[in-house]
């Protein structure tokens, strides 16, 4: 199978989907491998280092979906790139379509099979590559509320673990999934009083037995989520229904009596966010926008900033299945895995993912259906 990893276009993306390691291992395999000139250039990955893999390196983005049967990204196409999609090719990367539905509607029209990292799933309810960047999310989370709580940022002039005699910034983070317990431990670690919510009392249960410092746990409900956020200096917001829109948690009249100067930080947006007056996704180059006083921080690709930490984990991840992918062929492998067929999202011109054909009010159609004609 040829395996092509474009250069990623969107702005401020630096993440590359394959290694020069990951490059080497398919070839080895037998694959051949075609890498977009510059690709992992972002993430401190040479050219040279990927022909030194056995890689053919091709200088255009149309090169790479031209000749590809699988390609390898990490972040959802944009527009440019949906007219160089071929009927039948693999596309493995992140998707987040219920959150896009034109990235959405371009699949289906070009019959493209999309398998989406975030919703790959273990029978114990693991999600194996979201994860990964997930625990990057979380701990860049506290890493830049702490930032944005500067007063020369816009913030409250708070010192996130405050100083003898003065108290420490409250931090509350909704959700207490892999973004939530990263984004408490970073916070604990800072010295920051944290308040972590979750509906599931289990979950708070354990982390109220691994996580050590100044926290309490919540249960979640709109009540008490109303008085923590209206509290709150820092707010990350960190909920997440696998494949499906993020559910709000915190409404606009909330986020009007918050503390001026709070900082949200929405590590949920690529979703459609958690928090009501998150309207729209920011980016690395222009983070922030101030609503009703609190600042708002909507980057939907938070791990690109640290691109090269965040392609290791990532691909780390992510290799076996592709290898999975290019040795047996879309079909067969999700028949054998029940982990990767939980990825297909489209195929053949059908949503094959409940929560993507709800968002979007389009005809769901198992995926045991389409294979199966």
């Amino acid at each position: 199978m040829v395996v092509g990893v474009p250069k990623e276009i969107k702005k401020d993306e630096n993440r590359v989907a394959l290694t020069p390691a990951g490059a080497a291992e398919l070839v080895q395999a037998g694959h051949r491998v075609v890498v977009e000139q510059g690709a992992g250039a972002g993430s401190g990955m040479a050219d040279e280092e990927y022909r030194a893999a056995g890689a053919t390196l091709v200088p255009t983005h149309a090169d790479v979906f031209a000749e590809a049967d699988l390609i390898i990204k990490v972040k959802e196409p944009v527009e440019p790139e949906f007219n160089l999609f071929r009927p039948g090719q693999i596309l493995f990367t992140y998707l987040h379509l219920a959150a896009t539905e034109p990235v959405t509607r371009a699949l289906l029209q070009r019959r493209v099979t999309g398998v989406a990292y975030e919703t790959m799933q273990e029978p114990n309810g693991a999600l194996p590559l979201l994860t990964p960047m997930s625990e990057v999310a979380g701990r860049m989370s506290v890493q830049v509320g702490a930032q944005f709580l500067e007063e020369i940022h816009g913030g409250r002039g708070v010192l996130l673990g405050g100083v003898p005699g003065v108290p420490p910034a409250e931090v509350v983070v909704l959700g207490a999934g892999t973004v939530g317990s990263n984004a408490a431990r970073i916070a604990l670690g800072m010295g920051a009083h944290v308040t972590i919510m979750d509906k599931r009392v289990d979950r708070l249960r354990y982390l109220e037995d691994v996580l050590t410092g100044n926290r309490i746990t919540v249960v979640a409900n709109q009540q008490t989520v109303d008085r923590a956020v209206r509290y709150a200096d820092l707010v990350i917001g960190a909920v997440l229904v696998p494949g499906a829109r993020a559910p709000r948690l915190v409404g606009e009249e909330t986020v009007k009596g918050m503390k001026p100067g709070a900082v949200i930080v929405d590590v949920a947006v690529d979703q459609g966010g958690c928090i009501e007056t998150v309207d729209h996704p920011t980016t690395h180059s222009d983070p922030v926008y101030v609503k009703h006083g609190v600042v708002h921080y909507a980057v939907a690709n938070m791990p690109g900033a640290v691109p090269r930490t965040s392609t290791l984990a990532l691909t780390n991840a992510t290799l076996p299945y592709a290898v999975e992918l290019a040795r047996k062929g879309v079909r067969q492998a999700v028949a054998e895995d029940p982990v990767l067929a939980g990825g297909v999202n489209v195929i053949d011109g059908h949503v094959t993912h409940a929560a993507v054909a709800e968002a979007h009010d389009m005809e769901y159609v198992p995926l045991e259906r389409v294979l199966a004609g």
